[in-house]
């Protein structure tokens, strides 16, 4: 079956009538994870989500995958080991998403570790990824950033230091993978919200569920149950038990947008601020800035970014960049997210660790919560591991051993995902598309980048290409991802909220007319998907309009 929002009800139909090995809460990174695994096992895997897939944290988090050099300074050595080889096979299963990037390491006459220090850490960094690296390290002097990075401060400059990791698509990378596993045979269907269960004892015999689409409520079963719910552990985990106690501490992190013309940056910058670590990411048009760290204990669908984060930000940048004297204005967009940290007891936030941690709650619930983004397959095929030593030793022996290191689809291998950019120019004169746009296609789908061409070159040849590329955009992300709503699809399914000042909305009429024939909406329904995209944006941005309200007044 495909994951095509037309097949939504298969999908839930399916959920109703069959009984699982497997039920998966939530669809975030860890819980599209966990169904890729089970289902290349061969086990029969079920997923509900609440609301959109990726929809908390995976989708609002600084979009790298690393190996964690901070973490060094912790003395966690084999959480950053592990990233670095997730980041190796990540490489390997998704070209198309996750990109090689150099990190620069400023360090100053103040800066808390000393340069030699930095460069040690640098060699140990190169050595725990068994210099299996995209680039080594390597030591800049002042006059060779005078050369390679002319914007930033150089008063007091010791030198810097470059290394390599990676920047991605973070939510695409979960629809992606989810995607996967949906063709492996699991079924998934989101904005259905689990709402109790039924319980004999320590046995949960089934899931209460309801479609947010329809109202309609469900029971799900299977014989074991995994919650994978990022930030909302603690939420759904009291849900289900009465007795729960929180296992999370929450923080919140704050991401700033700014257009690469203001911060105009090749190499990604790491800015050491008040014992935090502060990124700098270029990626395609625009630039990251983040993250802030603060103790967060509201529920996550709440969480905003304040005034106080953005000052934060930006008073940070324009330490390292005063030539630029970047202000409020040049702002483009702005998200924020609440990290599901497992509550170590460390005195601050940035100390708690990233490990992961699996844990039981009855026979047949389990609970994943934690760790970091670049391990995500690693820590889905533990918790497939961890579900499967709770079923009777004959019945799991019946199912394979992970596979899950090879290609998230067979059209973004690493040859495939080659092959295509090596023809962007024969694509572009074929298909009579300008070679950015080929080349924007090709970034975000690999191979199957020529299926959207196809679709702009026989439907949506109409008008400008840009334009024609969102429709196609849309119209795929329908056909091949179950996106049920223009904010979803402006959210997690394309960059356009993160793009420009205008967050895409120039393209709006165009893409919900999409929405409108293949979902069958009629202009109340395309009216409200407006409103509620409108009523998204707003609240991302809602600190920038009492800022302006504020600067009126004074």
């Amino acid at each position: 079956m495909s994951f095509s929002a037309l097949d939504r009800h298969q999908h839930i139909q399916n959920l109703q009538e069959q009984s699982f090995d497997l039920a998966i809460i939530g669809g975030g990174i860890n819980g599209a994870g966990i169904a890729r695994d089970a289902a290349s096992r061969g086990l029969k895997v079920a997923l509900v989500e609440a609301k959109d897939y990726a929809i908390g944290t995976s989708s609002r988090s600084s979009k790298l995958i690393h190996g964690g050099i901070r973490y060094l300074e912790n003395l966690e050595f084999s959480l950053v080991f592990e990233a670095l080889a997730e980041r190796a096979h990540l490489f390997e299963m998704a070209p198309h998403l996750v990109h090689p990037l150099r990190f620069v390491i400023p360090v100053y006459q103040s800066s808390r570790v000393g340069f030699w220090k930095m460069a040690a850490g640098m060699w140990l960094y190169d050595l725990l990824a068994l210099f299996e690296t995209p680039k080594m390290h390597e030591r800049h002097s002042p006059e060779d950033l005078k050369e390679i990075m002319p914007i930033l401060d150089r008063r007091e400059l010791v030198g810097a230091l470059e290394y390599s990791d990676a920047y991605m698509d973070d939510d695409r990378l979960v629809i992606e993978t989810l995607r996967d596993a949906v063709r492996m045979g699991a079924q998934s269907a989101n904005y259905c919200q689990v709402i109790g269960a039924n319980r004999q004892g320590n046995i949960i015999q089934s899931l209460q569920v309801r479609d947010e689409l329809s109202g309609k409520t469900f029971s799900l079963k299977a014989r074991q149950f995994i919650g994978s719910l990022g930030p909302w552990t603690d939420i759904v985990g009291a849900q289900l038990d009465p007795e729960w106690k929180p296992k999370l501490r929450p923080t919140k992190g704050v991401h700033l947008i700014f257009p690469k013309e203001r911060l105009p940056l090749d190499r990604a910058v790491v800015m050491a601020v008040e014992k935090r670590i502060i990124f700098v990411i270029p990626r395609h048009e625009m630039v990251i800035v983040g993250t802030t760290d603060t103790d967060y204990n509201k529920n996550p669908y709440d969480v905003s970014v304040d005034w106080k984060d953005v000052e934060y930000l930006l008073s940070s940048l324009n330490h390292y960049f005063p030539k630029l004297n970047l202000k409020v204005d040049d702002i483009v967009a702005s998200y924020s997210g609440v990290r599901p940290l497992v509550n170590d007891g460390s005195d601050t936030e940035g100390k708690t660790s990233r490990e992961h941690s699996l844990f039981s709650d009855g026979d047949n619930l389990s609970f994943i919560a934690g760790g970091k983004y670049t391990t995500y397959r690693l820590m889905a095929e533990q918790a497939v591991d961890f579900v499967l030593a709770k079923m009777p030793f004959d019945y799991r022996m019946k199912f394979s051993r992970s596979n899950t290191q090879g290609p998230i689809n067979d059209q973004v291998s690493v040859i495939e995902y080659q092959r295509t950019k090596d023809q962007i120019k024969d694509l572009s004169e074929s298909f009579g598309f300008s070679p950015s746009i080929v080349e924007n296609l090709v970034d975000r789908h690999g191979g199957e980048a020529i299926q959207l061409l196809q679709l702009m070159s026989e439907k949506f040849h109409q008008g400008q290409e840009d334009e024609a590329m969102w429709m196609a955009e849309a119209h795929f992300a329908i056909e091949e991802t179950c996106c049920l709503a223009l904010k979803d699809f402006y959210w997690r399914r394309t960059p356009l909220f993160l793009s420009n000042k205008n967050h895409g909305l120039k393209y709006l009429d165009g893409i919900a007319a999409v929405f409108a024939k293949m979902l069958k909406w009629d202009a109340q329904e395309v009216d409200r998907q407006k409103k509620e995209l409108l009523s998204e944006i707003n609240k991302e941005m809602a600190w920038k309009f009492t800022y302006e309200d504020s600067s009126e007044q004074t």
